[in-house]
């Protein structure tokens, strides 16, 4: 059985009127002063990782969609960039895994193999087709043996830009009446650069064309440090705006550090005086959720880490990735004995209120609506 494909009416860039896309969507939605005016949200921020990705392919409008009706604050596209230049939403440059390249014969000779962020990977890459040839292919699932249910969709969904993003959630402001944040990450800026496909000036060219994200609230990431301080110089502080830097743990280094010999890691970045630095230039620290409150031996959560409250001594807000509602990925607490790939909402909800009691101000879920029920 084929999931009914979604009226392309609600997914086609050109069913947006441009001033709905712009000022009509500001004007419509309530609350737009509030944004990111608050130097600390109320309540913990609902992020959509990849959009609803748990229940629609990552990085597609339909993803986005089903997490603004679920009822996500920000919608997170990941942007890379084509050959010709445009960034589009895909979670790294590798096209195999999210889309359906590999079947594709008339793209065949582009397999390949790239050095990218430090590692080795063969398949089909982003910056080896134009937009025009990306939009021939279609979006699948990435972990279809998990969600087997999103692979009902494989197939229907276009890669998006990130101008047909903004516009599609601009709409989606209007129609719903609120505001709907953006939190966009760069990926492999350092890859891109060397490629001659920078992504800062693209980025921000079209960000800043469009009233929408001249005004709504958007939070810009990276794993990266030099591109962050970039942004900082060129956009200033913007009161829609956050910087929000991602970090690790242990003795990995951002990519950009270690192309220029740099010694800084992640490991120092999160120490309280890592912390105070990025708070020069960043506005947000983002650890993953066991930097947060580790797992034990037994795969139970341990004691929380002190990452939260060194963030907001440094001045800093605490965001974390990512939760996701599938046994597989919850700690051992809150699985239930349906198998490793069943999906658990209840458990879901549980492990993220357990997390959001350590004071964080943000996180990342595959399901944003389970993300909207923990917060309440």
């Amino acid at each position: 059985m084929r999931a009914p494909a979604l009226p392309r009416r609600h997914l086609s860039r050109r069913s947006f009127v441009r001033a709905a896309a712009g000022g009509l969507a500001l004007a419509a939605a309530p609350g737009f002063a509030a944004g990111l005016l608050e130097t600390k949200p109320a309540r913990p921020l609902v992020f959509a990782h990849r959009g609803a990705s748990a229940l629609r392919p990552e990085h597609t409008l339909a993803s986005y969609a089903k997490a603004i009706l679920d009822g996500a604050d920000y919608v997170e596209p990941d942007l890379v960039a084509t050959r010709d230049g445009i960034l589009v939403a895909r979670h790294e440059s590798n096209l195999i895994d999210t889309t359906d390249v590999a079947r594709r014969p008339e793209f065949a000779s582009r397999r390949g193999k790239k050095l990218v962020d430090g590692e080795w990977h063969e398949g089909w890459f982003v910056d080896d087709f134009t937009l025009a040839e990306l939009k021939t292919l279609r979006a699948i699932e990435r972990l279809p043996k998990v969600r087997t249910g999103n692979t009902l969709y494989d197939g229907q969904f276009q890669i998006p830009t990130w101008e047909e993003i903004i516009d599609f959630v601009a709409a989606q402001s209007a129609a719903s009446g609120r505001i709907i944040g953006l939190v966009p990450e760069l990926k492999s800026s350092t890859y891109f650069r060397d490629a001659g496909l920078a992504l800062e000036d693209r980025f921000l060219s079209t960000m800043l064309a469009h009233e929408y994200t001249r005004r709504a609230p958007i939070e810009i990431q990276s794993f990266e440090v030099a591109n962050l301080k970039y942004l900082r110089e060129k956009l200033g502080r913007r009161a829609n705006v956050r910087l929000m830097q991602l970090v690790v743990g242990g003795d990995v280094r951002p990519m950009d550090v270690a192309k220029a010999d740099g010694k800084l890691t992640f490991g120092q970045m999160i120490t309280p005086s890592g912390l105070r630095d990025i708070a020069a230039y960043a506005d947000v620290v983002a650890p993953p959720t066991r930097g947060v409150i580790p797992l034990g031996a037994d795969q139970r959560l341990a004691k929380p880490s002190s990452i939260v409250d060194d963030a907001h001594q440094a001045g800093l807000l605490l965001h974390t990735w990512t939760f996701r509602p599938e046994n597989r990925f919850l700690a051992a607490d809150f699985r239930d004995g349906n198998g490793e790939n069943a999906r658990n909402e209840a458990g879901s909800v549980a492990e993220m209120r357990r997390y959001i009691e350590t004071g964080l101000d943000g996180f990342f879920s595959d399901d944003p609506g389970l993300g909207r029920i923990a917060v309440g």
